[in-house]
């Protein structure tokens, strides 16, 4: 067996196992071929191969991406000509029902509400930010970035330990927000809003 700094200043990795090459079947395979005859060899490889899959299951869950039914809904309104905010709604309802379920919490229900928008935009809905004055600055700077980062062809990946931060925070919150009776009261204070702006 090779030292770690012998492996490192060896070839490419198994694309399977992630050991470094033992022999010259490793090299240039797009699978090890020690491990499909069984004698595949252990070490500093399989330590590795096990604590990347650790490290990828631990992202997967602390990841914010949208479910693959959300995204399909959202993509049939989009067909169907419906508005952006039709198609947003998809995601917001996703949010609603993660807090419902206890994945994790929300301050209140425009924390709720505006988590869902986010993960709209940022997933490609074509939502514009708030226009000036219509919400705090923090606000349409956040939503402004989210919208961006949708409509760029160029994806930047989150940080793994800012997207643990924001679900150890969010599960800390309550649950009550989603309650039917949260959701009526948002509903009845977000009418009155727009009833005194158009008047």
């Amino acid at each position: 067996m090779r030292s770690r700094a012998g492996a490192f200043a060896g070839g490419r990795s198994c694309s399977t196992c992630l050991s470094w090459p033992q022999s010259r079947r490793h090299f240039g395979k797009g699978e090890c071929t020690m491990r499909a005859e069984g004698n595949h060899p252990g070490g500093f490889g399989s330590r590795r191969a096990s604590s990347l899959e650790t490290r990828m299951s631990r992202l997967m869950r602390y990841r914010n991406m949208p479910e693959q039914k959300t995204l399909r809904r959202a993509q049939n309104a989009k067909r169907q000509g419906k508005a952006p905010t039709t198609q947003a709604g998809e995601f917001v309802r996703e949010e609603i029902e993660h807090v419902r379920e206890g994945k994790h919490g929300a301050r209140n229900t425009k924390q709720a509400i505006a988590i869902g928008l986010s993960k709209a935009r940022r997933a490609g809905v074509k939502l514009k930010p708030p226009r000036r004055g219509e919400t705090s600055e923090r606000t349409r700077k956040s939503a402004e970035r989210a919208y961006r980062a949708g409509q760029s062809a160029k994806r930047k990946e989150r940080s793994a330990r800012r997207s643990r931060a924001a679900a150890r925070a969010l599960k800390r919150e309550p649950k009550r927000a989603a309650s039917r009776t949260a959701l009526s009261r948002q509903a009845r204070s977000a009418a009155a809003r727009r009833r005194r702006s158009a008047s």
